[in-house]
């Protein structure tokens, strides 16, 4: 039986022998290091030693972590220019507003559920997001029951109101875009990983599980499967019908 720490890096699943791994951490902010190689992030102080960390999306040849936040935030944005420019219409006309109130059921309301800061800066920022969307969906509501009987004070509402807390909450998630890499931080973990006593640390999504598994249970498992020169897998492992690739090494870049 062998304990393995499943983690996730985009749409999959990766997980590292326990053994190899000696403490998982927080993602912190990195001291850069000139000419290095492409996979590695900057280097970082742990337990009195400086270790390099390598970024596991760029050695799985996948988008940065920092591209797909700014991504995910530029859509969040345009979401609600449509849902403000939709209540507009709706009030001008009387037309039906298909769209949701609720503001933890769309896609920004969701993201700030899940979402935990360990940055008091972007805690702040968050804490500020969450109530400008919530007060910007709520004043919304209002100004659509008020267009019911009196357009024109519905519109005044709007355009006074609402049209305000829409600019404080793109204003926040400007905000985030901005500072990507603080918000990076506080979703992303740190593998500290021993590769035959070579200490260092690989940058993750996020940690998932410990799964003890038998090894003779992989699937296409071989004695070599390289990725590349930094990445040997063992095989594919099937855990509650979930397809997690087993790695048997990862080589840190010179």
């Amino acid at each position: 039986m062998t304990d393995l720490i499943v983690f996730k890096v985009g749409e999959n699943r990766y997980a590292l022998d326990i053994e190899n791994v000696q403490r998982i951490i927080q993602a912190v902010a990195l001291t850069n290091i000139p000419n290095s190689h492409e996979y590695i992030d900057g280097m970082m102080s742990y337990k009195g030693k400086v270790i390099k960390v390598v970024d596991f999306r760029k050695v799985i040849d996948i988008k940065t972590y920092n591209d797909e936040l700014k991504t995910l935030f530029l859509s969040l944005k345009e979401m609600h220019k449509e849902w403000v420019e939709a209540l507009e219409l709706s009030l001008e006309n009387g037309s039906s507003f298909t769209k949701t109130f609720n503001p933890q059921a769309c896609g920004l309301g969701k993201w700030i559920d899940s979402f935990t800061s360990y940055d008091d800066y972007i805690t702040q920022v968050l804490n500020n997001l969450a109530e400008y969307h919530k007060q910007l969906h709520r004043r919304g509501e209002v100004a659509y029951e008020m267009r019911q009987q009196n357009r024109d004070k519905a519109l005044e509402l709007f355009r006074s109101d609402v049209k305000n807390i829409y600019d404080h909450t793109m204003e926040a998630l400007n905000t985030f875009i901005k500072e990507l890499d603080l918000v990076a931080n506080s979703l992303q973990k740190f593998i500290i990983y021993d590769n035959d006593g070579k200490l260092f640390a690989i940058k993750v999504d996020a940690i998932e599980d410990i799964a003890h598994v038998e090894k003779e249970n992989l699937i296409n498992s071989s004695d070599e499967h390289n990725i590349n020169e930094f990445l040997e897998l063992e095989g594919v492992l099937d855990l509650d019908n979930l397809l997690i690739n087993v790695i048997k090494a990862v080589h840190l870049p010179r």
